[in-house]
This record gives C-alpha cells, structure tokens and sequence, in this order.
C-alpha cells in the first residue's frame, strides 16, 4: 500500500463528527489520539451508550461545534506530564491527504494547548511523518 507522507502539523477532518477542519499534530510520541473536549457528557441511545461533548475546533475563535458519537471504550491514559487521566473513547473517521480511514480518539480538554487534535501512533498506518515539514496535504482549509 502507498502511504501518504505527512508534517508534523496537518489540516483533516473529522467528518462523521461535522469538523470540517481541524489543525493537528502528528505525534509520534503518543499511542493514542487525543482530540479537545469539554461539556462531556454521557446519554443512551439504542440501548447503547453515547457520548455527547462540544469542541473550539479553531484555536483562538469562539466557535463550538456539538459533537455525539457512540461510546467505544474508557481508558486510563497519561498525558505529556505524566498525569493519568480517565478518558472516553470513541471511533470515528479521519480524513487526512486524500485517504479517510477510522481511528480510536480520547476526548480531553485541550483548551491550553497550540492543537485541538493530536495524531497518536495507533491512527498513522497509512502515514508516514516528515519531522521537518508542516502542512505537506495544504495549507489553512478553515470552512465554517
């Protein structure tokens, strides 16, 4: 299979979860993927549980997109720090260079930090990083 090179920073998309741009960080040094959330909360639908949060997609706007997705998993992961944290997990597609396959994402508050979504290794198969480069698929594909 051709993989797509990537940057350490891209443009995707998430759209089952209707983000149509989201700047992320391929991060080598994560397992998991991890995407900004806050307002999480937990609800039933078909007698399966779902998970119901909001997202800035856009560092520095007040944009909120609301976002459900069904419940996959709970997990303990560690943040860069160190701290453990107790976070959901649900699957959803990515869309990144062309490609859209599922990935595995925690849902964290991420609020502080310069990306809303980190890439883990887990989600980057069809990838391969280029440490030096940035944007490599495009630049700023911000849509409302």
């Amino acid at each position: 299979m051709n993989k797509t090179t990537v940057g350490w920073r891209e443009w995707a998309s998430l759209p089952d979860l209707g983000i149509k741009a989201i700047k992320l960080k391929v991060d080598t040094g994560a397992r998991t993927s991890a995407l900004h959330a806050f307002e999480v909360g937990s609800f039933q639908r078909d007698g399966q549980e779902w998970i119901r949060f909001r997202i800035h997609p856009f560092q520095d706007s007040d944009e909120i997109r609301e976002c459900e997705a069904p419940l996959l998993d709970r997990r303990v992961v560690s943040d860069s720090g160190g701290h453990r944290e107790e976070r959901p997990v649900i699957r959803t597609l990515l869309a990144l260079g062309g490609r859209r396959w599922p990935v595995e994402i925690t849902l964290t508050d991420r609020e502080t930090m310069k990306f809303r979504m980190l890439l883990g290794r887990t989600a980057m198969e069809q990838l391969v990083v280029h440490p030096q480069a940035s944007f490599l698929l495009g630049g700023n594909e911000r849509q409302p």
